[in-house]
C-alpha cells in the first residue's frame, strides 16, 4: 500500500514538473513571436517614414538656385572663377546644373558610366562655350556642361571624355542649393513706403552733357557685375546710362517692360538704357545665353548722384 502511495505521488509530482517546465515556455514563445512581429512593423513604418522624409527634403520647387558642385578628381572639377559652384535649375520637379569646367579638354559627358556612354544610341551631353572672368581680371572661353541631377546631396554616376576619345567614370554630387533672388518683390516690399525716394534729373540742377556715375548692381548669383563709373549723358530732363557687364552673353535687357539690345558687337554686352531716378533702386532684366537655355534674370542698379561729374573730355586729333 505504501509502496503504491508513494508511486502514485511520484507519477503527481513528474506531471506537475511536466507542466511547469512546458506550459511557460510556450507562453514566452508566442510572446517574443508577437513582440517580434510588432517591432518589424514599427521598424519598417518607420523606414518607410524616413524615406519619404528624405525624399522631402530633397524635393525643391521650380527656379533657378546656385549650388555646389563637387567630384571624385582634382582634373574633373568647376572652373575655380566659379567658386565650386554651378546653377541648378529646377522645372517640373526635373533638375539640371549647368557648371563651367577649368578648359576645354574635356568634350562630352555622359550622365552614367564611361561603359554606357559608349554604346550605339547614347545620349551624349554637349559642350557649351562659357567666358569665365578670374580674380585677377583675366577672361577665357572653357567649356561648360548642363548635367541632370537625380537627387540633391547624393553621389550620382557621371561619366567623360577627353580630346584623346577615352572615357573615365566620376562619381560627382550636387549640394547645398540656394534659390536665386525673385525679381518679384513681396506684397510688403511693394507697399513699403519708406522706400529710399529718388532724385529726378530736374532735382540734381546740372547742365546737358556728359557725366560718369558710380553704380551698383544687386541681385542674380552676384558673380554678374557692371562697370563703374558708368557713362551717363544728359539731355533736358531725361538721362542715358552706359550698362557694360562683365559677360558678353546678355542678348537684351528690359527696363520698364521696355526692350534693350546691345549697342556693341565685339566685347562684353554694352546696352544704353534711360535713368528714370538717382540714389534709389532701378529693377530691370538681363537675358544671358551663356548657359544652353537663355535665364531672364532680375537685378536691380543704382546710380549715385553724389558722384556724379562731368566726364573728361577726349583730346581731338
Amino acid at each position: 500500500m505504501k509502496k503504491r502511495s508513494v508511486a502514485m505521488m511520484m507519477s503527481m509530482l513528474a506531471l506537475s514538473a511536466a507542466l511547469v517546465s512546458t506550459t511557460p515556455v510556450m507562453a514566452k514563445t508566442d510572446d517574443t513571436e508577437e513582440t517580434t512581429t510588432e517591432e518589424t512593423t514599427e521598424e519598417a513604418e518607420d523606414g518607410e517614414a524616413k524615406s519619404e522624409d528624405a525624399a522631402k527634403s530633397q524635393t525643391l520647387e521650380d527656379g533657378v538656385y546656385t549650388a555646389e558642385f563637387d567630384t571624385d578628381s582634382s582634373m574633373f572639377h568647376v572652373n575655380e572663377a566659379m567658386d565650386g559652384k554651378g546653377t541648378l535649375t529646377v522645372k517640373d520637379g526635373k533638375m539640371t546644373i549647368h557648371v563651367s569646367l577649368a578648359s576645354k579638354k574635356i568634350v562630352n559627358l555622359f550622365a552614367g558610366t564611361a561603359e554606357d556612354a559608349q554604346k550605339e544610341g547614347a545620349e551624349l551631353l554637349e559642350p557649351t562655350s562659357d567666358k569665365v572672368t578670374y580674380s585677377d581680371g583675366m577672361s577665357e572661353e572653357v567649356y561648360g556642361f548642363d548635367i541632370p541631377v537625380p537627387a540633391i546631396d547624393e553621389e550620382f554616376q557621371v561619366a567623360l571624355v577627353g580630346t584623346k576619345g577615352k572615357w573615365y567614370d566620376h562619381k560627382v554630387s550636387v549640394k547645398n542649393p540656394v534659390k536665386e533672388e525673385d525679381a518679384e518683390v513681396s506684397d510688403d516690399a511693394e507697399k513699403d513706403t519708406e522706400k529710399t525716394e529718388g532724385k529726378k534729373i530736374a532735382d540734381l540742377g546740372v547742365e546737358d552733357g556728359s557725366y560718369t556715375a558710380e553704380v551698383t548692381l544687386t541681385g542674380g548669383t552676384g558673380r554678374a557685375t557692371v562697370d563703374s563709373p558708368a557713362a551717363i549723358e544728359i539731355k533736358g530732363d531725361e538721362a542715358t546710362a552706359t550698362i557694360v557687364w562683365s559677360s558678353p552673353y546678355y542678348d537684351y535687357m528690359l527696363v520698364n517692360d521696355e526692350k534693350y539690345l546691345p549697342v556693341n558687337k565685339d566685347g562684353n554686352s554694352t546696352f544704353e538704357i534711360p535713368i528714370a531716378e538717382f540714389d534709389t533702386e532701378m529693377e530691370v532684366t538681363a537675358d544671358t545665353t551663356a548657359m544652353s537655355q537663355p535665364h531672364a534674370i532680375d537685378y536691380t542698379l543704382n546710380f549715385d548722384s553724389s558722384t556724379l561729374k562731368e566726364a573728361e573730355k577726349k583730346d581731338a586729333k
